[in-house]
C-alpha cells in the first residue's frame, strides 16, 4: 500500500512538473520573431483544405519545425556547459541532503514526533517547494520555527492532528499565494532584514554548539570524545576553505564530508555520528519506512477544525514569513538577473505542506542555513532542490546505514562557516553612522530572533519602523503665511497631511490672531492622504466659519474636492468652506483607497 501510494504521488508530481517545464518540442517558437508568427498565420489561412485539414505545405512545415527543435534539444543535452551545470546542481543538492538530516531529526524532537517523520517531511517539502516555488536555489524542509508552533498540539492531541494541521496550513498558504499576499514582504525595512540575518546567524551557531556538550552533564565534551569533536570540526572548516582552491569538480561541502568521514573511520575515532543522534531505527532503511499517502484520520467536525485552525494559521504565517525572507536573501546572493516571485513561493510552500500532511509529515518552510549552503555550493537551479529531495529520500531507503555513519562534526564545521557568512559583519560598522532608531531596530530584531522566534522579531521590527516613519512624517507639515493681492490671508501648505499630522496641522493656525475675513489654504505642495486628513480640513474650516471667516481651499485633487463634501456631515461643504477648482494646476491623486465607500462615489483616477 505504501509503495503504491508513493508511486502514485511521484507520478502526479512528475506529470505536473512536466506540464510546467516541458520544452517546446514540435511547436514553432513564435515569440522569437513576429515574422514567423505572420508566416505561420498565412500558412494556416491558405493551406487548409475544404474540410479544415492542413495542406501538404503546412504538414511539411510542421515536420521541419519538429525536426529542427528536436535537433536543438539533443544538441543542448550534449552541451558541455549545461552538462557541467547540471552536475553541479545535482552534487550540491546531494550535499545539502546530508546537512538536512541533523536539522530534521532535531526539529522532530522539538515537535514531539518520531525522527523519521521529520526526514520524510524534508523529502516531500523539499521536492514540491523546489519544483513549484518562486525562487530556484531555496531549500525547504522541517523547520524549528514551525516545530515550536505545533509542540502543544502534538502533546494534547497526538501526531494525527499534526498532519491535519499541516495539511490545512498548506491550503492557507496556497490561498495566500493566489491572493497575492506575499507582496507584503516588501514592507519589511532594511534594518529589520539586518537584524533578522544577524539574529538567525546567532541562532544557527547556538544550535551547532549543542553538539559540543555532553547530553548528560551539560558541560563541554572532554577526553577523547571532546578532542575528536573539536578536531574533526576544525578539519571540516579547513577542508571547506582549501578544497575550492584545489578542485571545482565537486562541491567543497561534499568533499569535506567524504574526507572527514574517511578520517574518522580510518583512524577509528570515537566520533558522534548521525545514527547516534537519531537512533538505529531511523537509519534501518528499506521500503517498510516509506510513508503512506492518506487523509489524516480525524473527525471532520467543527470541533476538530477549531482545534487545528489556530495552529495551522500560525504555522502558515510563520512559514511564509521565513520563506519569503529567505527568498529575498537568496535573491541578493544569486546574480542571475531574475527576481523571485512571492506568490509562487507561497503556492510552492503550500503544496509542500499539503502533501506533507497527506504523508503524515510535520511540515516546515524554507531553511536559510541550508539554502545558503546550497547557493555557496553552486546550487542556483530548481534541479538542486529536487536533487536534495530525491537524494535524501533515496538515502533513507537504500543507504540509511551508510548515512548514519557520517560524523556530526563534518556537518557542524560546514554549518559554522555558513553562520559566519550569514552574519552581516558590515552592520557593526553602521553603529553611530545611521539614525539611533535604526540601530535600535537592528538590535531589537536580533534579540527577539534569538530569544523568541523569527516571526515575532520581524513583526515587532516592522511595527517599530512603521511607527518611526509615521512619527517623522507627522512633523513635516508646515504653513507659510502671507497676504495676497486681494488682501486675503494666504497659507501655503507643504508636507503630508494624514492621521499622524492632523494635530500639528490644526496647531498651525491661530484663528484669533487672523484679522482678515477671507483665508486661503493652498495645498499645492501638500497632499491629503486619508479620511483623517479630510476630517481635519473640515474641522478647521468649521472653526474659521464660527469666527465669521470664509475659507478658500485651493489646489486639492478632484477626488478631495468631492470627498470633502461627503465627509462633512453628509450635507456637503458649508457656505464658509469654498473649494476652488483649477483644472490646469490642481494635482491628481486619490486621497483614500476605498473612495467608492463614500456615498457611492467612484474615483475618476484611471
Amino acid at each position: 500500500m505504501r509503495a503504491k501510494s508513493i508511486a502514485l504521488l511521484l507520478a502526479v508530481c512528475f506529470c505536473w512538473n512536466g506540464l510546467a517545464f516541458q520544452p517546446h518540442v514540435g511547436s514553432v517558437r513564435l515569440s522569437h520573431s513576429r515574422r514567423k508568427l505572420t508566416f505561420q498565420s498565412a500558412l494556416l489561412a491558405q493551406g487548409s483544405g475544404s474540410q479544415g485539414e492542413p495542406s501538404d505545405l503546412v504538414k511539411r512545415t510542421r515536420l521541419e519545425n519538429l525536426t529542427k527543435n528536436a535537433k536543438q534539444l539533443l544538441a543542448s543535452r550534449n552541451d558541455p556547459e549545461k552538462i557541467a551545470s547540471a552536475r553541479t546542481q545535482v552534487l550540491s543538492g546531494a550535499t545539502v541532503s546530508l546537512a538536512m538530516i541533523p536539522e530534521a531529526v532535531g526539529f522532530s524532537f522539538v515537535a514531539g514526533v518520531n525522527p523519521i517523520v521529520g526526514l520524510w517531511s524534508a523529502v516531500v517539502m523539499g521536492f514540491f517547494a523546489a519544483a513549484f516555488g518562486g525562487r530556484p536555489g531555496i531549500i525547504t524542509g522541517a523547520s524549528g520555527a514551525c516545530a515550536v508552533v505545533v509542540t502543544s498540539l502534538v502533546a494534547a492531541h497526538g501526531p494525527v492532528y499534526l498532519s491535519a494541521c499541516v495539511l490545512l496550513a498548506g491550503v492557507l498558504q496556497m490561498l495566500a499565494g493566489l491572493g497575492g499576499l506575499g507582496k507584503w514582504i516588501r514592507l519589511v525595512p532594511h534594518p529589520v532584514m539586518l537584524g533578522f540575518v544577524n539574529g538567525l546567524a546567532i541562532v544557527m551557531t547556538k544550535a551547532q554548539l549543542t553538539h559540543f556538550s555532553d547530553p548528560v552533564t551539560g558541560t563541554f565534551l572532554k577526553g577523547a570524545k571532546g578532542a575528536t569533536m573539536f578536531g574533526l570540526t576544525a578539519a571540516s572548516m579547513i577542508f571547506m576553505k582549501a578544497l575550492p582552491r584545489l578542485t571545482k569538480a565537486i562541491p567543497a561541502s561534499l568533499g569535506t564530508i567524504v574526507l572527514v568521514t574517511a578520517i574518522s573511520k580510518g583512524f577509528n575515532l570515537p566520533a558522534k555520528t548521525l545514527i547516534d543522534i537519531a537512533g538505529a531505527e531511523t537509519f534501518r532503511g528499506g521500503l517498510s519506512i516509506l510513508p503512506s499517502l492518506s487523509i489524516p484520520a480525524i473527525p471532520f467536525t467543527l470541533k476538530s477544525l477549531g482545534i487545528i485552525f489556530p495552529y495551522a494559521l500560525t504555522m502558515a504565517t510563520v512559514g511564509l514569513i521565513e520563506s519569503l525572507l529567505t527568498l529575498q536573501l537568496v535573491d541578493g546572493m544569486v546574480e542571475d538577473g531574475r527576481r523571485g516571485s512571492t506568490s509562487k513561493e507561497c503556492r510552492g510552500q503550500g503544496l509542500g505542506n499539503f502533501f506533507s500532511g497527506l504523508t503524515g509529515g510535520m511540515g516546515g518552510c524554507a531553511l536559510i542555513g541550508q539554502s545558503l549552503m546550497n547557493v555557496e555550493s553552486g546550487g542556483s537551479k530548481r534541479l538542486a532542490g529536487i536533487s536534495m529531495s530525491l537524494a535524501l529520500g533515496t538515502g533513507i531507503v537504500a543507504a540509511a546505514p551508510l548515512l548514519g555513519q557520517i560524523p556530526i562534526a563534518a556537518l557542524v564545521g560546514i554549518m559554522l562557516l555558513v553562520c559566519q557568512q550569514t552574519f552581516n559583519w558590515s552592520s557593526l560598522r553602521l553603529f553611530g553612522k545611521i539614525p539611533k532608531l535604526d540601530t535600535a531596530i537592528i538590535v531589537l530584531v536580533s534579540w527577539i530572533t534569538v530569544v523568541e522566534d523569527l516571526a515575532q522579531a520581524v513583526v515587532a521590527g516592522t511595527i517599530m519602523s512603521a511607527l518611526s516613519f509615521a512619527w517623522k512624517q507627522s512633523t513635516q507639515i508646515f504653513a507659510s503665511p502671507s497676504i495676497n493681492d486681494k488682501g486675503w490671508k494666504e497659507f501655503k501648505l507643504s508636507g503630508p497631511l494624514f492621521f499622524g499630522s492632523t494635530q500639528k496641522f490644526d496647531r498651525l493656525f491661530d484663528i484669533k490672531s487672523i484679522e482678515e475675513k477671507d483665508v486661503v489654504l493652498d495645498f499645492m505642495e501638500s497632499r491629503v492622504y486619508d479620511h483623517s486628513a479630510l476630517v481635519a480640513i473640515n474641522d478647521l474650516s468649521d472653526k474659521f466659519g464660527e469666527a465669521g471667516k470664509t475659507v478658500h481651499l485651493r489646489h486639492l485633487s478632484p477626488d478631495c474636492q468631492v470627498l470633502l463634501g461627503k465627509v462633512h456631515k453628509g450635507e456637503g461643504t458649508p457656505p464658509y468652506e469654498l473649494v476652488e477648482s483649477d483644472g490646469l494646476l490642481d494635482p491628481v491623486y486619490e486621497p483614500v483607497e476605498e473612495s467608492g465607500l463614500y456615498g457611492g462615489y467612484t474615483s475618476n483616477i484611471l
